[in-house]
């Protein structure tokens, strides 16, 4: 299974920890490579990686990778890595005929949460989404909420619902519809986010959802998380 990893943006509320989101040190392993080798873990088989700002010295980090993991990780390098981060699904997954695995490189997971993805039935899109609302890991003013069908359809997303019933965990299987709804969303005014193509294929009914039921995960998305994130894989 193909795994596209979207790592292309500025992190700019980690700037003064790291010039390079990706490459933070988490427990004195770059973010990427905790991706990478949980959804190896989880059931990826090849990695596609799209990059942006820092980009030679996250590709250059890439190649070591390939070669420690023993599988392939080819990056997709885009000009304009300041555009919505839908562009980077739209270059990344281009070359993609069927299912893929979706990721974001500053989200750690647990590997059961892949293998809960791809054991799910068929679908244009599937998302990993967190019911726990308790749950002490989350930033729920930066989060990215879902709101459900009573079958698990996604009906809304975004990071200003109101009312809502699950957090985006930043996990997909993803099929080439994913592409033509954001190109879709862009032809018809959208910025080109990646849940505009995902709230695209809502409206159709044609996004569904998996619950995690417990796994672990964590947006490393600012000093707070990354302090998070140190204390749960230090432990």
């Amino acid at each position: 299974m193909n795994c596209l990893i979207i790592a292309a943006g500025h992190g700019s509320r980690l700037r003064d920890i790291s010039p390079s989101k990706p490459l933070t040190p988490v427990a004195g392993v770059p973010l990427i490579e905790h991706v990478a080798r949980a959804a190896a873990a989880g059931g990826a088989s090849a990695f596609t990686v799209v990059t942006g700002h820092e980009a030679e010295r996250l590709e250059a980090f890439l190649a070591g990778l390939s070669e420690r993991l023993g599988l392939p990780i080819v990056p997709v390098r885009i000009a304009d890595w300041d555009r919505p981060n839908g562009y980077s699904v739209l270059a990344g997954a281009a070359s993609f005929a069927g299912d893929y695995l979706l990721a974001m490189s500053d989200h750690l997971f647990d590997p059961d949460i892949v293998r809960r993805l791809l054991a799910a039935p068929p679908a244009a899109l599937t998302l990993a989404v967190d019911r726990d609302l308790a749950n002490p890991l989350l930033d729920m003013d930066d989060a990215t909420k879902v709101a459900l069908g009573a079958d698990g359809a996604i009906l809304r997303i975004g990071k200003n619902l109101e009312r809502f019933d699950a957090i985006d965990t930043g996990l997909f299987r993803a099929t080439p519809a994913l592409a033509d709804a954001i190109k879709s969303a862009v032809a018809d005014g959208g910025a080109g986010s990646l849940s505009d193509g995902v709230q695209r294929l809502a409206d159709r009914g044609k996004a569904m959802t998996v619950e995690i039921e417990g796994a672990c995960w964590l947006d490393v998305d600012d000093a707070i998380a990354l302090a998070k994130a140190e204390n749960m894989l230090g432990q």
